[in-house]
């Protein structure tokens, strides 16, 4: 295995085994929080569902494809495919879409209430999160149904024209036609939820510079604090999405316009693609004190645990 390989191995080892871990570490904070204050907050809600369509993401995608890199052939057969890629791109999607649900949310929030229509959507916007989250599901699933039938296990000999080549397995678009409108569907519908994403998150900057010291001398309850709290958390977010969307979307734009792709520009899409979903549950749990509190909870008690286990040992022993 030469230096190049090892490089590229060890990178997606470490994305995927991090994201996994931090998205994984931020759902059970979720669930602890939702086991003991009996209901999740619906920023909290968002942001959960965020992680899990995170790890779906990294199981999906970056998983099979550190496999692949350290050599491992046969993977999936057309079937596995079938199933592995249409859950990553469901996932993907859902990536997209939440992160620009959040931002909407948060905006809709911290904006000030000055007509009734505003007012009245601020009171109705918790009971929309678990219906958006359903029409979400439903929507990308319908949009992504195609992607079934043009994944392929990888055959023996040269990769065919218009096909991207993940390694595990071959999306066979068969002509240029297809492939061109694949991909401009996708980067128009990416376009249009990043651009949602940025102008709300562009708005929420707006209020919070318009308003900063009002808030604080007027608004000193804690919810105006963690709703402060919240909605930067919510615009780091957008950033970093925005980020790696825009080196995601210069090498597929790139890839759009040769017939076969270069396995190097494959893996560096693959790369920043899954850089989000593997750097978005730090943010979150550096950002959330209540992730935070549940994980420093969990440490203290795993010490605490140690240290009682350690003190029967030692009076057994005398």
């Amino acid at each position: 295995m030469d230096l190049c390989v090892t490089i590229k191995g060890v990178s997606f080892l470490l994305q995927a085994g991090l994201g996994i871990l931090a998205n994984t570490l931020v759902l059970l904070a979720y669930v602890h929080i939702m086991l003991t204050d009996a209901q999740l907050q619906p920023v909290d809600s968002i942001l959960c569902h965020l992680a899990f369509a995170d790890l779906l993401l990294l199981l999906t995608r970056c998983v099979p494809q550190t496999m692949t890199v350290f050599g491992m052939k046969n993977l999936l057969d057309d079937a596995g495919c079938k199933v592995v890629i249409y859950i990553y791109r469901i996932a993907r999607a859902l990536s997209v879409c939440i992160t620009c649900m959040l931002s909407v949310f948060q905006a809709v929030t911290v904006a000030p209430a000055a007509g009734t229509l505003l007012s009245g959507l601020k009171l109705r916007l918790p009971r929309l999160v678990i219906p958006t989250f359903v029409a979400l599901w439903f929507i990308n699933m319908a949009v992504c149904i195609a992607a079934p039938f043009f994944s392929v296990a990888p055959r023996n000999g040269t990769v065919p024209p218009f096909t991207l080549n993940l390694g595990f397995c071959h999306v066979d678009f068969r002509d240029n036609l297809s492939y061109v409108i694949n991909g401009v569907a996708v980067t128009v519908r990416d376009f249009v939820f990043v651009g949602m994403m940025l102008g709300s998150s562009g708005y929420i900057l707006v209020l919070l510079h318009r308003h900063g010291r009002k808030v604080r001398g007027i608004r000193r309850s804690q919810g105006a604090t963690m709703e402060t709290r919240a909605a930067k958390t919510v615009v780091m977010l957008v950033v970093l999405y925005a980020v790696f969307f825009g080196i995601d979307n210069i090498i597929w734009i790139y890839m759009l316009t040769v017939p076969q792709v270069p396995p190097v520009v494959a893996d560096m899409r693959v790369f920043f693609s899954s850089c989000y979903a593997s750097l978005s549950p730090f943010l979150i749990i550096s950002s959330n004190k209540k992730v935070k509190a549940r994980m420093v909870c969990a440490t203290s008690s795993d010490q605490e645990r140690q240290a009682e286990d350690s003190k029967d040992s030692k009076a057994a022993k005398n």
